[in-house]
């Protein structure tokens, strides 16, 4: 491994929101973003591109378009065209067009949970309603898992089904889902009609040398019925440069999502255009040694919470850099990220905002959230960082 990912920056400086957002006294291991530089193929072609004074619109190139398409080809074996990619400028917004393009109000959108807050959401957000299906939860010694729940998932389909949403890898366990396991979600969402979001922001980040398989790569009529969506964001660190893409092989579905955005959806970003083209052509290396480390990183972490809090349950992610930690025989009482937050100065992803929000009843004035002791950790960090953080949530619950 070449690149040093131990070099430790004062990101307060910079304005960022995950090291902004809290006291200076608290270690933020929150929102998905890694504290490591960027690749410097990206901030050489970002310097060639301010060379320029003037920044104007732009449409996506043809170069950009040829590359995320050969990108696609090399890393999965994904044979798509140029005219199946639609650039955005994020994948929340995307996944909110998505509901936009193919529901309308009190239609229904489908989600397991625990899942990425925003994909909770953002069925409301456009006057849909949410249904969940909770992941089947299993424990073997310290390692939690989260496996499809079929039967649960055949039984969630109404009538009023449009979306399903798909997170694979999955946020926040981190969970690769087999060939099989897709064709079988696929095939249900055929049957009953309903699009398939798969948003696949995490998939370049696989550890342990896994392979990652696109959900429209599982069979033709799948790839019909899906909208894939992806971004460098996540895998080279550039999410402030909002370029992200959406992969659709269905004429029909794509225009519909031409449709929904019109007057809705801004320009992807100049600059960020820039980035997505130079992570997809010039950063292979640095991507290769990032996963070595955040491979160390994850082993680090399990080793020390097996060592240290042994009651405590956690993933071990097949892909992500992100953790899900099980609280709930931890002798401590309430909320686990108020805990942690108050006693350790460690400011870590509330677990509750995983779950689908609950409802106050006469009966029940303050229910208890599905996941409220429940964490999500990033593990995108220096060693040095993760290691602190994890002997603050040691003090905290030991307190």
């Amino acid at each position: 491994m070449t690149t040093n990912f131990d070099h430790v920056f004062d990101r307060r400086a910079s304005g960022s929101i995950k090291w902004k957002a809290y006291p200076e006294d608290v270690l933020p291991m929150w929102v998905a973003d890694m504290d490591f530089a960027v690749p410097p193929a990206i901030s050489a072609a970002l310097a060639r591109r301010l060379e320029h004074p003037i920044f104007g619109y732009e449409w996506p190139s043809a170069k950009l378009h040829g590359v995320v398409v050969d990108w696609l080809a090399r890393r999965y074996g994904w044979q798509v065209k140029a005219e199946d990619i639609m650039f955005l400028p994020g994948l929340v917004s995307g996944t909110n067009l998505v509901m936009r393009a193919f529901g309308h109000a009190g239609d229904e959108a489908l989600c397991w949970t625990p899942s990425y807050p925003p994909f909770l959401g953002a069925p409301a957000n456009n006057g849909m309603q949410l249904k969940t299906v909770t992941l089947a939860e299993s424990a073997k010694g310290h390692e939690a898992r989260y496996d499809l729940d079929f039967d649960a998932f055949e039984r969630a389909f109404t009538g009023r089904s449009r979306v399903y949403i798909h997170c694979h890898p999955h946020n926040p366990t981190g969970r690769e889902y087999t060939r099989d396991e897709m064709a079988r979600l696929g095939e249900l969402c055929l049957k009953n009609n309903v699009v398939i979001l798969s948003d696949e922001i995490h998939c370049d980040l696989m550890l342990d040398g896994r392979p990652h398989l696109p959900m429209a790569m599982v069979s033709p009529e799948i790839a019909q019925n899906t909208v894939t969506l992806m971004a460098p964001s996540k895998t080279f660190n550039v999410p402030g440069l909002g370029c992200a893409f959406a992969v659709v092989q269905n004429p029909v579905l794509r225009k519909r999502m031409h449709n929904a955005e019109m007057g809705i959806v801004p320009h992807v970003n100049v600059l960020g255009q820039v980035a997505c083209e130079a992570a997809f052509s010039e950063c292979d290396a640095w991507l290769d040694d990032l996963l070595v480390y955040l491979a160390a990183n994850r082993d680090a972490a399990a080793a020390y919470l097996t060592q240290h809090l042994p009651e405590v349950r956690f993933t071990v992610p097949e892909a992500t850099y992100l953790m899900f930690l099980d609280f709930r025989n931890v002798a401590a009482q309430g909320n686990i990220y108020k805990l942690l937050l108050e006693k350790g100065r460690l400011a870590l992803n509330d677990g509750a905002t995983f779950g689908a929000p609950v409802t106050p009843t006469a009966s029940d004035p303050n229910p208890s959230p599905r996941y409220g002791r429940y964490a999500r950790i990033n593990l995108g960090c220096t060693r040095a960082t993760l290691m602190d953080g994890l002997a603050r949530m040691v003090k905290a619950l030991r307190a």
